[in-house]
């Protein structure tokens, strides 16, 4: 069985996948895959589905959501019967899968170790980092409801998420794959404009591919966007790249790992 956290929630058994119809059961189910393995208190839960909202008898309500949840979690696929991966504990439930049956908790992991990689074997970074990427279906949680405790923890992974974008395409250029890179660069400049670091990564991309004139334009486009959308200047890792493409620095053209922000 296997949990998706990254896009629509949904759940996987013997490779079909269960989308959740009721919007309180899912957001259950989202709240104890965050914390799979691990009890979640009848408050915690009550505070996630309802957002504080004064409720008659939560614990009653929260038991309805479980045994809806229960008919998907414990159909075709599931474990033997008379067991249940949905476990009622003293006060509260656990989700009784080990954290690596969770998407978002195996995206963190390949993250992680795709990163470590980074500066040492840029291409086996790659490897992970395209593996942690492709997991993702659209935005964390997308239909997990506005519970904190996912709203936090999907803010948390769509961060995470535009890191390791960053890392693989420093792993990318400092394996020489430039032209994939730029590409690459283009896209999330053009999805995220006002986030400085694809600026900067894809000018020295651009620079690397002996495109000094359009790495010094794509500077001139965001310092006016900065300006325009949020009244600040560029940043100084953004200027300091720009001041070492106009004198053409010998260190740029290094096949080396760009450093981190």
């Amino acid at each position: 069985m296997h949990i998706h956290v990254l896009g629509p929630v949904s759940v996987a058994t013997d490779g079909e996948r269960h989308g959740i119809q009721a919007n309180k059961a899912r957001a259950m189910l989202a709240a104890l895959a965050l914390d799979a393995g691990r009890a979640v208190s009848h408050t915690d839960l009550a505070d996630e589905l309802w957002a504080g909202r004064p409720l008659g008898n939560a614990r009653n309500a929260l038991q309805a959501h479980a045994t809806r949840l229960r008919k998907v979690l414990d159909g075709p696929g599931a474990p033997p019967r008379g067991t249940t991966v949905l476990r009622a504990v003293r006060g509260g439930y656990l989700l009784d899968v080990e954290p690596g049956c969770v998407d978002g908790n195996t995206f963190l992991d390949l993250a992680t170790r795709g990163a470590a990689a980074l500066d040492v074997h840029p291409l086996r970074a790659i490897e992970l980092l395209q593996a942690a990427l492709e997991l993702w279906r659209g935005p964390a949680l997308l239909d997990a409801g506005d519970g904190l405790r996912c709203r936090g923890a999907a803010a948390l992974f769509d961060e995470r998420r535009l890191t390791a974008w960053e890392d693989l395409v420093r792993a990318r250029l400092a394996a020489g794959d430039t032209s994939r890179a730029v590409a690459e660069l283009r896209r999330l400049v053009a999805e995220h404009p006002l986030r400085e670091r694809f600026c900067e990564l894809l000018m020295l991309a651009l620079y690397r591919a002996g495109r000094q004139a359009d790495a010094l334009e794509l500077f001139h486009v965001t310092r006016r966007r900065l300006d325009e959308e949020l009244g600040v200047q560029p940043g100084i890792v953004l200027q300091r790249r720009h001041s070492e493409i106009l004198s053409q620095d010998p260190a740029l053209s290094l096949s080396t790992v760009p450093a981190a922000s």
